[in-house]
């Protein structure tokens, strides 16, 4: 079953192919979404897929790109989107 994730990753996630990256793994995992760097410093993702290809996901999120330190993940459940492939902003 689809589920949509609304995830917040703080840490020194920007400037070091964050967003690049999490899209490569998205494809991969047949995520779809988004993801933009925030203001305060922070990546937001939008992700949908399957709870299994997601999990997977947010593991990598709370890991990340080799240069990436990843401080904390917050994730909440929301509505589908039907996002047709996964976006950078």
């Amino acid at each position: 079953m689809k589920q949509h994730l609304n995830i917040k990753i703080y840490g020194l996630v920007q400037g070091i192919f964050f967003r690049a990256t999490a899209k490569k793994q998205a494809e991969k995992l047949n995520i779809t979404g988004f993801a933009r760097n925030e203001p305060d410093g922070s990546v937001y993702i939008e992700a949908e897929g399957e709870k299994n290809n997601l999990d997977k996901f947010i593991k990598w999120c709370n890991k990340g790109p080799s240069m990436a330190e990843v401080e904390k993940v917050i994730i909440e459940e929301s509505k589908l989107q039907n996002f047709p492939n996964f976006e950078i902003y």
